[in-house]
């Protein structure tokens, strides 16, 4: 897929998509895809997983109940059929983890419904995703995380060329690793939630979740350097991040910022802009920051989530260890 050469993100209406589905049934989704969007406040990317998941699961009751699924066919559906669908993406080679957004996608559907008296279906309700295999986290060491943001203010190393745009960038990607905001938490900021000489950023999270992350004197500096020289207005409801016309900042063009770094610097496919909210967790604790404080400043509604960061903090150690300890060397040698 291109990158979208505009600044803002790609229409994600739901209330529009032309869903498979009888006329009645229609409307119910067009209400529910309102609240996703309004009310739960999802980013662009979510919304557009929910839709293709949402339209694949009514494709497959299309063909499964011989017709468009209608309010009556949802609110008839029973744990056979859920399995059937299931089973389904797994013969269409769908991996855990797309099956896992799609039962998300489903179930909050059926959860909705029930909130709004339109069906009580406690098979949707009660849907389970796959268990996914654990993954650990990639992070960057700090020599290559300095090494990235000193690249993004670079001009030379920017498709532009321009000097507001590198400061941008390396403003972005200094907040991402000073405070562990994730890409969709930075580039949805407005000029209101930052002023100049404030120790903290407000920062709305996931659910609509909102968290004040404190800001380093390093982040401080590159946020106001690229403020002064934005020839866009970064206040009040204003984005703080512009893009090069002047809109929002879109999350595929830092992506694709990053991409050009790694390029520049020779890291992994895995050094992206996500990768730097992990540094950012995983050289905290590794410098004694305790599991709670760091959870609160991820915005993570579990602890669960964070703890798996103690999964790389105990492969560095046993990394060290075996590089350092006598009888390590010796024994492989």
């Amino acid at each position: 897929m291109d990158i979208p050469s505009g600044d803002t993100a790609p229409s994600n209406d739901l209330t529009q998509a032309h869903w498979p589905a009888a006329e009645d049934l229609r409307a119910v989704l067009a209400r529910w895809a309102g609240w996703l969007a309004h009310e739960r406040r999802l980013a662009a990317h979510t919304l557009d997983g929910y839709q293709r998941d949402l339209k694949g699961f009514l494709d497959f009751l299309g063909a499964y109940r011989g017709g468009p699924p209608d309010l009556a066919t949802i609110a008839d559906l029973d744990k056979v059929d859920f399995r059937a669908w299931l089973a389904q993406r797994r013969r269409d080679g769908a991996a855990a983890t797309s099956i896992a957004r799609s039962v998300s996608a489903v179930r909050s559907l059926f959860r909705w419904l029930e909130r709004e008296d339109l069906v009580d279906n406690a098979a949707g309700r009660a849907l389970k995703p796959p268990r996914l295999p654990r993954g650990v986290p990639r992070p960057l060491t700090p020599g290559q995380a300095q090494d990235a943001l000193a690249c993004a203010e670079d001009p030379a190393t920017t498709a532009e060329g321009q000097d507001w745009i590198a400061l941008r960038d390396a403003a972005l990607l200094t907040l991402l690793y000073g405070g562990g905001l994730r890409i969709g938490e930075a580039v949805g900021l407005a000029g209101r939630d930052w002023r100049a000489g404030a120790t903290v950023i407000r920062v709305l999270g996931k659910g609509g979740k909102q968290r004040l992350v404190p800001v380093l004197p390093a982040v401080a500096r590159a946020l106001d350097r690229y403020r002064a020289a934005c020839p866009w207005p970064t206040t009040g409801e204003e984005p703080l991040f512009r893009g090069l016309r002047g809109g929002r900042l879109h999350a595929r063009l830092v992506q694709k910022r990053m991409a050009e770094i790694r390029a520049e610097l020779g890291l992994a496919a895995s050094a992206t802009p996500h990768a730097l909210r992990h540094s950012f967790a995983t050289h905290l604790l590794a410098a004694g920051g305790d599991l709670r404080t760091i959870q609160e400043l991820l915005g993570h509604a579990a602890l669960s989530t964070t703890q798996r960061y103690t999964d790389v903090d105990i492969a560095r150690i046993l990394a060290v260890h075996e590089a350092a300890h006598p009888r390590a060397r010796r024994a492989g040698q």
